[in-house]
């Protein structure tokens, strides 16, 4: 079924009410245009100092996502909330959550992040996710009336593994809310979501972050949130101001481009396995 997609672009901090309020009037905007599934990008609630995530994460059942789901509800949409921080066992950290809400306000799914972005930039600032986030420990595939959904937040982005192991499991969307950075985002961002539409054949939804972010001076995001179709190209795309795109989005050109080009049926290796236990070592890019 073709379905109207809308990606909200968001410029975050410190401040959790201005963020959701700016959140909740793209949506209301999209859906009201006729979107039928809106994405928020990473942080949606909150992107700020390190060492404020853990005061302000939150349960599944806190404010956060009980606005959400009511958001949900009151417009009739499925609604991706790209992430959030939510409590963990560890009470040194938080995961970084993605929540998946029905039209009738319940939680479909939830996705924990994977993949933590600990990196060390020439010439930009060095970033250790690990140190405030637990990682998770499942990939996650949903149905959804418009096709099977696989959930993954921003440094997923690099692993495509993870995207194959999803579409090993039946994905034929893929969802990549993310707070990308300006020097990785300038180089790598629409480089890798079009990759990995073209190495999948899938249908990628990617709405970031943009503009600077109220940490201390220390992150700015890319923006440029795009929808890439199974073929790699980019039928929508923003600019590097907060915002909303939208464009439709209709699951059978995967099952086209899978037809057509049957490279599952040609892979040599073994399938993708599932997640290894988590390690979050330094890397510099």
């Amino acid at each position: 079924m073709t379905t109207l997609v809308a990606l909200i672009q968001l410029s975050c901090g410190r401040d959790e009410t201005a963020n959701l309020a700016q959140a909740e009037a793209f949506i209301r905007q999209a859906a009201a245009r006729g979107a039928g599934f809106v994405v928020t990008p990473e942080n949606t609630s909150f992107l700020g100092p390190h060492a404020l995530k853990i005061p302000t994460a939150q349960d599944l059942q806190g404010p956060t996502c009980r606005l959400m789901g009511a958001l949900a509800a009151e417009l009739g949409i499925w609604l991706l909330m790209g992430s959030f921080h939510e409590r963990c066992p560890d009470p040194t950290r938080t995961y970084n959550t993605s929540v998946l809400f029905a039209p009738d306000g319940h939680i479909h799914a939830v996705y924990r992040k994977l993949h933590l972005f600990d990196v060390d930039l020439p010439d930009g600032p060095s970033f250790l996710e690990s140190n405030t986030v637990l990682a998770g420990s499942e990939a996650v595939v949903t149905d959804t009336p418009m096709g099977r959904l696989g959930l993954s937040i921003c440094y997923d982005l690099r692993f495509p593994t993870h995207y194959q192991h999803l579409v090993q499991q039946g994905a034929e969307i893929l969802t990549v809310p993310s707070a990308f950075t300006r020097p990785t985002g300038r180089a790598h961002w629409e480089l890798l979501l079009r990759a990995r539409a073209v190495e999948t054949q899938s249908w990628v939804l990617a709405p970031n972050q943009c503009g600077e972010h109220d940490d201390e001076g220390l992150r700015a995001s890319w923006g440029h949130s795009m929808i890439v179709d199974p073929w790699g190209r980019v039928v929508a795309e923003a600019g590097e101001e907060p915002g909303w795109i939208m464009a439709p989005v209709d699951p059978g050109l995967v099952h086209t481009t899978r037809r057509n080009m049957p490279v599952a049926s040609h892979q040599r290796y073994a399938p993708a396995g599932d997640p290894l236990p988590a390690t979050q070592p330094i890397v510099s890019e």
